[in-house]
């Protein structure tokens, strides 16, 4: 799924009020150092097999050094969010490095009002929301606190194996499974139709959507080559004002979330002399958590049972009354709701931590599973909890997640609500969406024009 022009790594830009005393780039690193202790992943390499006989493996990383990917960095202070936001454009647009545990995060200070922010990003294929989480999840805790109560532990690396280890152990791999080797082959082969194929089956829900995709998503503006380079912008808005439109039109907060997106992007295209009849659409895929269909059950550890389903969505913006957009959104999600394996909000926030980056990084995976061709771009919408959170002393006040492009997407994004407020990251070819602001302030118009409809 990965190339030069799209790495495959999602995180989020957490914003946070400095405290007096006690928390800077040190405290951080120590903060970090601690919990990967109970993440052996983030300490762990890819190393692939000779001959592609099998699928790459993880093994400790033998020179981990924490302080390659804990990073420092400062804008000239007082730093403004425009200047936040094209630091992590510019972090965005680089690939992680293969060679080592595939992540990374950025201690920035210099924000105006004596802030600081921790940008992280994570290859999505390290989270699989089981054994691993995102790193944004592992540092946050609902309470301020020192670091905590348990003795530092002597991080010990297991032996590299060789690579007559490696090939002995695909050979009795493939025997066992003899399916394995073609898939290696055609993986290597660069077959991406095939793998998609065999990914798409081992997610739930997402044969549905296929079904749904018979044709293949509108051309625009929005499915062209994507460059090297990326534009990133945070929109912050206010979960009450979605309250105020669901009380009187109804749907759900993802529903206006969905909406409000449409809005802007028929205003972005409009700015762009696109022509719009009444019933244009432009397809998104939605990952959403679904419940384990056997099980039925939540858990804490492994987020909802490592399921989340991809719906494609036709995102009305032909359509000029911004009531009847919503309805119709409502009514396509509504499909959702029925089936029964939805997870409601409140059952993702018994969650552990701060779940919605590891949530997003779950639907970053499901989204490459798909054909570019059948979607114009990739929405995400994780439910945050209500109460502030911290990192160490420090307390949260924004969260604004990161997706990552996929191959002829110029625009991902992520929507994460916090504290009473939701928060969109915008993720942007640098080419294809270089007046990604511009998008920004038409998100903010769109969400006021269905408030005005309440009145």
């Amino acid at each position: 799924m990965e190339d030069r022009s799209t790495p495959m790594h999602v995180g989020g830009v957490a914003v946070f009020e400095r405290p007096e005393v006690g928390f800077d780039f040190e405290l951080m690193c120590k903060l970090i150092n601690h919990r990967l202790g109970y993440l052996p992943r983030y300490r762990q390499r890819v190393m692939r097999v000779p001959g592609h006989l099998a699928r790459p493996v993880w093994v400790d990383d033998v020179d981990f050094d924490l302080n390659y990917h804990v990073r420092r960095s400062a804008l000239p202070a007082p730093g403004t969010d425009a200047q936040l936001f094209e630091l992590v454009a510019r972090l965005l647009a680089r690939p992680l490095d293969q060679g080592r545990p595939l992540w990374e995060a950025y201690f920035v200070e210099g924000l105006a009002g004596d802030r600081v922010a921790l940008v992280t990003k994570t290859h999505q294929a390290v989270v699989d929301g089981i054994g691993t989480i995102e790193l944004g999840q592992l540092v946050l805790d609902p309470a301020p606190g020192e670091l905590d109560p348990v003795e530092e532990e002597t991080w010990l690396p297991g032996k590299t194996p060789s690579k007559t280890e490696l090939m002995f152990d695909a050979v009795a791999e493939t025997v066992q499974q003899p399916t394995l080797l073609m898939e290696s082959a055609k993986a290597a082969a660069g077959d991406a139709a095939a793998t998609a194929v065999k990914l798409a089956g081992a997610v739930g829900g997402v044969a549905s959507a296929m079904r749904a995709a018979l044709k293949p998503a509108p051309s625009g503006p929005l499915n062209v080559e994507v460059s090297g380079g990326r534009v990133f912008a945070g929109v912050r808005t206010s979960l009450d004002d979605y309250r105020q439109i669901r009380a009187t039109h109804g749907g759900t907060v993802n529903d206006i979330v969905l909406t409000a997106i449409t809005g802007a992007l028929r205003e972005w295209l409009l700015a762009r002399k696109a022509s719009l009849e009444p019933n244009s659409t432009v397809r998104a895929l939605v990952p959403l958590a679904v419940a384990d269909a056997s099980t039925r059950s939540y858990s804490s550890a492994g987020i909802v049972g490592n399921e989340v389903a991809a719906y494609l969505v036709d995102l009305p913006v032909g359509e000029t009354d911004p009531v009847m957009r919503l309805q119709h959104i409502s009514h396509a999600m509504a499909r959702h709701i029925e089936s029964g394996r939805s997870v409601a909000a409140r059952t993702l926030l018994r969650v552990g931590g701060f779940a919605p980056p590891t949530l997003h990084s779950l639907g970053a995976r499901t989204a490459g599973t798909f054909s570019d061709r059948i979607f114009n771009l990739m929405i995400t919408n994780s439910p945050g909890p209500q109460i502030p959170m911290f990192a160490a002393n420090a307390r949260m006040v924004e969260m604004f997640p990161i997706m990552p492009l996929v191959r002829n997407h110029a625009l991902a994004i992520g929507v994460t609500s916090y504290d009473g407020g939701v928060y969109f990251g915008l993720n942007g070819d640098r080419k294809a969406v270089s007046d990604i602001d511009v998008f920004a302030a038409m998100l903010h118009e769109s969400l006021a024009e269905l408030k005005g409809t309440t009145r």
